[in-house]
């Protein structure tokens, strides 16, 4: 006998959040809790139809990014599945809402790691005109930069303040001597 809730919900939305759990398992090196949720019937989702879906997660290591958390989620997604050769198109433009969360230690992690180095070397090089990131702190929503300049450590910290307005995030260089 089938549930009520996965009734409610249909049996395809079910086995489409396990075929992404499982897939972001897989793709993930770690991750702590995760919620994947469909709001479809399952014969909407025969007619390539997904009302609603939403993934939230903590504590993601993906390929070395280390995230704290994320919230995914997506509205009126349409879907083409071509069967003979495994072809999948969405049929609209998906606007994704997102959050992600990144404490000072993620933070440090992804800009220092060699993986992502290429990061650092924007943000020293590109932004800062120094020529490298040496260290990277999160204080009073404020983030400080230590740089050096030919293998020397310079002293100053670069405070990039971040405000948000309007709906778009703002980063700001200010000086902190």
């Amino acid at each position: 006998m089938i549930s009520k809730q996965i009734k409610e919900k249909g049996i395809l939305a079910k086995l489409l959040e396990k075929g992404i759990n499982i897939l972001l398992k897989k793709e993930c090196k770690d991750i702590g809790n995760l919620k994947i949720e469909i709001i479809s019937t399952s014969f909407q989702i025969i007619k390539g139809i997904i009302n609603k879906i939403t993934i939230i997660a903590d504590d993601i290591n993906y390929k070395d990014l280390l995230f704290d958390a994320i919230e995914l989620e997506a509205d009126n997604i349409k879907i083409k599945f071509k069967i003979n050769n495994k072809e999948l198109k969405f049929e609209n433009n998906i606007i994704v809402k997102f959050k992600i969360s990144l404490s000072e230690k993620s933070l440090k992690n992804i800009v220092l790691h060699s993986k992502w180095d290429w990061i650092a070397d924007l943000i020293s090089n590109g932004i800062l005109n120094q020529s490298s990131l040496e260290d990277i702190k999160i204080e009073s929503n404020c983030i400080l930069i230590k740089t050096s300049k030919e293998k020397t450590i310079i002293n100053e910290e670069e405070k990039i303040d971040i405000k948000l307005k309007e709906g778009r995030l703002y980063l700001e260089n200010k000086s902190n001597n």
